[in-house]
């Protein structure tokens, strides 16, 4: 008797002691099966945010008046702004990723009242395809081209770009040299510079604005994407904010994102030619090393260069759009008579 009671004790302890083997793997079954049941949720608010946002897209351009005409150009379609009948004629680039260029300089346009203004939206931009040839500084500034000559744009004209239309104007003066009358850059990229696009191409872009967060963050902050100032009118503020889901991040940009690296390459030993006039305009504060050093460096070889710093930030015509027009037409009288 004592024999079995000692040996019942023991089991009797082992069994009331030990977890059950069943339980762990039970909750991690539950901690699996809720993450799996958090991931559908979210994929399927993503779904339903996709489907309204392309929804609200189609509202939005159908509601919408385009701007512009579109040419032929490149196997597809680029869309072309004009504005004025008498003057000179600047023809205005706009800067990576800016969603409307012709909006986008709509308070400079209004300045520049003296002026034929001819705004040309590559592909991606605008009201232009998002398909497009290989983003390369060749192919861009070869459609700038087709496109002026499609249109019947006057020669010679001056070319204006902010941003990384810098590079393109750079090279665009170099190859059609002929036609071009001046060249002016709003803070506008340079040979030497640090590559402002690298990390930019990502489809993750394009995702945003595809599932319709770009769509919810305007709305909720529109300071984020909206231009600073107050030269704008509400109308036009509404149709940038539209035109920023619709092209934000899509397949033209990206690519001209992922060409920046050779882009820059392609131009790093060019400059002005000697006789042609230049004027930079660049922001004081914020650049990156060296921005006035090689601004300065691309009019040191120039019959007639200048190079102007404003308050502001890097979109200058947004706030200084009146400043700009003035040093503008004080430069280019200067030009055409030779001084």
């Amino acid at each position: 008797m004592s024999a079995t009671s000692a040996h019942a004790g023991p089991r009797t302890s082992n069994s009331e002691d030990k977890p059950s083997q069943k339980s762990r793997p039970s909750r991690r079954r539950r901690v699996v099966g809720a993450i799996g049941i958090a991931v559908l949720v979210v994929l399927a608010l993503l779904l339903v945010s996709t489907i309204t946002n392309a929804a609200l897209d189609q509202v939005e351009r159908s509601n919408v008046v385009a701007y512009g005409e579109r040419v032929d150009v490149a196997g597809g379609a680029l869309n072309v702004y004009r504005h004025g009948d008498s003057g000179p004629t600047i023809v205005m680039l706009g800067g990576y990723s800016t969603a409307s260029p012709a909006l986008d300089y709509a308070p400079l346009i209004r300045e520049l009242d003296g002026y034929r203004t001819v705004v040309v939206e590559g592909f991606g931009y605008g009201y232009s395809d998002h398909t497009a040839p290989p983003r390369t500084v060749e192919n861009i500034t070869a459609e700038l081209h087709q496109a002026l000559e499609q249109v019947g744009v006057d020669e010679p004209y001056i070319l204006l770009g902010h941003s990384i239309a810098g590079i393109y104007n750079l090279y665009y003066a170099n190859r059609y040299r002929d036609e071009v009358s001046a060249v002016i850059g709003i803070d506008s990229s340079v040979p030497g510079q640090i590559n402002g696009l690298a990390g930019q191409g990502s489809p993750l872009n394009r995702l945003l604005a595809a599932t319709g967060l770009l769509r919810v963050a305007s709305a909720v902050a529109p300071s984020l994407i909206d231009p600073d100032g107050d030269a704008y009118t509400a109308r036009e503020r509404e149709q940038m904010r539209s035109m920023k889901n619709w092209n934000f991040g899509n397949a033209a940009v990206l690519d001209e994102a992922n060409h920046g690296a050779q882009n820059f390459e392609a131009v790093r030993d060019m400059t002005y030619p000697a006789d042609l006039p230049v004027l930079f305009f660049i922001k004081k504060e914020g650049n990156q090393p060296r921005w006035r050093e090689l601004h300065e460096a691309q009019l040191a070889n120039l019959e007639r260069g200048e190079l102007i710093e404003l308050d502001g930030g890097h979109y200058l015509h947004w706030t200084q759009s009146e400043v700009l027009a003035e040093h503008i037409d004080e430069f280019l009288s200067f030009a055409a008579a030779g001084r």
